[in-house]
């Protein structure tokens, strides 16, 4: 998948590809994957992440933009969106990578920390998509993938908030899936696991979470002493990397139908058949269990 004919008689142009949280992490590796193939790119991130471009080597040429974007700024989403028109007749796959993670049990997510989940995690991928589907539709073709996580098929204790947003990218995708087969659009989930990298250290806390996590009579005390420290080693221990999961972006890409959903780690297709033929009830039961330290929490 590295060209498209956006009308008859026309030559056929290598597809231009929008990419958001491009900078670090998995959105690094996915730029590195992509610049090894012949399609014209819009590598993004915050304009306070521009430098680990230039870190990275990835420099502008004629085939690839780097572009600041705030993806929950609207001006920023309409300002890319229309340059990639003008230029490049549009956007032929979106990959909505970008994404934040809060912390916190439900009780400590104040509104305002709900609202700024939802809105990197959610709402600024479907306005993405609502942006590019135009031009999909016309052409009769595209590809649109969003990253999600094994966050978004199962909760976990102290990701409230987390989980309510890839709950909401999963339902919002799977709705999508549906309307723009007419027009031979392809749209996937990527559900990466845990993943060997240092992001769990980027994690964000709430005001109440930061507070409930540093004060030992806080009766959540122990929910995040023992989460945190689990997750980070799951993370420290995990047996695929940013480039493993990059690899499977492209395998997607790459395929000419390519499923709703996509394990992007073993453990994420773990997960997922364990869901499925457990009863919903032993499942619950099961993973109770196996929470870090349990008997301690709520003493």
């Amino acid at each position: 998948m590295n060209a498209t004919d956006h009308g008859s008689g026309r030559e056929r142009q290598p597809e231009v590809v929008l990419l958001t949280g491009a900078s670090t992490g998995l959105g690094l590796a996915i730029s590195r994957e992509l610049l090894r193939r012949e399609f014209r790119l819009i590598l993004t991130a915050r304009s306070e992440s521009m430098h680990r471009f230039s870190e990275a080597g990835i420099v502008e040429n004629e085939r690839v933009w780097l572009r600041p974007l705030n993806i929950t700024h609207e001006a920023e989403r309409r300002q890319v969106v229309a340059e990639a028109d003008r230029h490049w007749g549009g956007v032929d796959v979106l990959i909505n990578n970008a994404g934040v993670a809060f912390r916190a049990v439900v009780e400590h997510v104040e509104e305002s920390q709900r609202r700024a989940q939802l809105d990197v995690n959610f709402r600024a991928p479907m306005e993405l998509i609502r942006l590019v589907l135009p031009h999909m539709r016309e052409v009769r073709g595209g590809r649109i993938l969003n990253v999600s996580s094994v966050g978004g098929m199962m909760a976990m204790p102290t990701m409230a908030v987390y989980s309510a947003s890839k709950f909401a990218l999963e339902g919002m995708t799977e709705s999508l899936w549906y309307e723009v087969r007419p027009w031979n659009i392809r749209v996937s989930l990527i559900q990466p696991g845990f993943i060997r990298s240092t992001s769990f250290q980027r994690t964000r806390y709430t005001d109440l979470s930061d507070a409930a996590q540093r004060t030992e009579s806080d009766p959540y005390f122990p929910h995040y002493r023992h989460m945190s420290a689990f997750i980070a080693r799951c993370m420290q221990r995990a047996g695929s990397t940013p480039e493993h999961v990059a690899r499977v972006v492209m395998k997607t890409l790459d395929r000419r139908k390519p499923p709703l959903r996509v394990a992007g780690t073993m453990d994420a297709w773990l997960f997922d058949l364990v869901r499925r033929f457990l009863p919903r009830t032993l499942y619950h039961a099961i993973l109770y269990r196996g929470l870090p330290r349990v008997n301690d929490w709520g003493r």
